[in-house]
């Protein structure tokens, strides 16, 4: 005898499993990326998947299970990045006027910059992957950046001639470009002064 037509019919056996990772597997996986990073930028992308396991207080199988190889971890932590700086920008603009969000999301770029410094020869050793990823990468803050001008402009905050890729290529100077000693404090030194020049010129003063 067939079911009726509105009786609820069992889950199969794929749908029952396809669900969203436990909350605690999300946290422990933000957990290691933030451990993995600290411990790159610290002792330098050499160091081994079982120091940052101690580091993070875990077994080595815990690691290997959110990361199987070590080319794996360094992506992550390099995406974890992006995305961070990338939706900066809106976070940003909820909480303060467009300049400000403009001159607080440059210096967060110093310290994506100084992650990408440590990291990047690694990445560069996945290969091709590492070209498309760098791309992608690119047209996201390049997106972070162009919205972060256009409200300041918009606001007043800065002048109207104000070129997103122009601001870009400054900060990559500022950071990737510096290779002193002190570099970060030099950058955001730096950006305080670019800002400076970025406001409108009152005639009346």
């Amino acid at each position: 005898m067939s079911a009726a037509p509105n009786q609820p019919t069992a889950a199969a056996p794929e749908a029952r499993t396809a669900r969203k990772p436990r909350a605690d597997a999300a946290r422990n996986r933000e957990h290691l990326l933030e451990i993995a990073k600290l411990a790159f930028t610290e002792a330098g992308a050499d160091v081994s998947l079982d120091e940052i396991a101690r580091r993070a207080g875990v077994g080595i199988g815990t690691l290997y299970r959110h990361f199987p190889s070590r080319g794996a971890i360094i992506e992550a932590v390099y995406r974890r990045e992006v995305e961070q700086l990338a939706e900066g920008a809106e976070r940003l603009l909820a909480s303060l006027p467009p300049g400000a969000a403009l001159h607080e999301w440059m210096l967060l770029f110093v310290d994506y910059i100084a992650t990408k410094k440590v990291i990047a020869p690694a990445l560069g050793a996945i290969g091709a992957g590492a070209t498309a990823l760098f791309a992608a990468s690119g047209t996201r803050i390049t997106g972070a950046m162009s919205l972060l001008v256009e409200k300041a402009r918009a606001s007043g905050d800065i002048r109207a001639d104000t070129d997103g890729e122009d601001l870009l290529r400054a900060l990559i100077g500022f950071t990737y470009g510096n290779t002193g000693r002190g570099w970060e404090a030099s950058a955001r030194r730096l950006i305080g002064i670019l800002m400076d020049g970025l406001r409108p010129v009152n005639l009346a003063d």
